[in-house]
């Protein structure tokens, strides 16, 4: 099974925040991207396990991130 992750940017808080529809209980936030995907990493194997899911096969980051442009 492919766990889907999205990752969105909180402009107001200046951090990132990773959540998922796949994985209950999943919402994690950083500052950097990458320490964040590493985090995700480290915690959704943990609460796959704990939701009853031992199949853990692959995840699928999805990033989007929104700025207003100023000319």
């Amino acid at each position: 099974m492919e766990y889907v992750v999205n990752f969105t940017w909180d402009s107001e808080a200046d951090v990132w925040i990773a959540q998922s529809d796949d994985i209950p209980g999943l919402v994690l936030e950083g500052g950097s991207l990458d320490a964040l995907m590493e985090r995700v990493r480290f915690a959704a194997p943990e609460l796959i396990s704990l939701n009853k899911s031992s199949q853990t096969n692959s995840f699928c980051f999805k990033v989007e991130r929104h700025e207003k442009v100023f000319a």
